[in-house]
């Protein structure tokens, strides 16, 4: 079985594994926890990259509907709840809460096996022109999964 570098998509929920590296953890080998950002940044991003059947069509039109567009982080509430350590495998797994006009808010986690170690709120607003601006109705709709 070939398993996507950006994760996969199941129930509505994008899932990705990454491993902890040495480069990733303090002196101690725990991962650090800012590193735990950089995970759930990759996570949004896949998801993003994985939405709708043609990834590039979707991301086409709201470039044409949004020139320049982004998401950037508007908020983040973050608990960490138990460490990550050299070697483990972590499931970042990244769940669509809630899509507004101009923003959409995530719940992600950090998990090893059965074990939740970091869970976050994100808002994350979409901008273009140096402005939050609505959500294209492709990226939405595609957000907001089959109904």
């Amino acid at each position: 079985m070939t398993v996507s570098l950006d994760g996969e998509i199941r129930d509505g929920r994008h899932h990705m594994q990454v491993r902890v590296y040495f480069e990733d953890t303090d002196a101690g080998q725990i991962v650090y926890h800012a590193n735990f950002l950089r995970f759930m940044e990759r996570g949004r991003t896949n998801y993003l990259r994985l939405l709708g059947t043609n990834q590039q069509a979707l991301l086409e039109e709201a470039q044409n509907d949004a020139p320049g567009f982004a998401f950037v982080v508007r908020s983040m509430t973050i608990d960490f709840l138990r460490p990550a350590v050299l070697d483990d495998l972590l499931d970042v797994v990244t769940v669509p809460q809630e899509v507004r006009g101009a923003s959409i808010a995530l719940l992600q986690e950090c998990r090893r096996g059965d074990d939740l170690l970091v869970k976050a709120h994100v808002r994350v607003a979409f901008i273009s022109g140096g402005k939050a601006q609505r959500i294209p109705k492709s990226l939405r709709l595609a957000m907001e999964g089959p109904g």
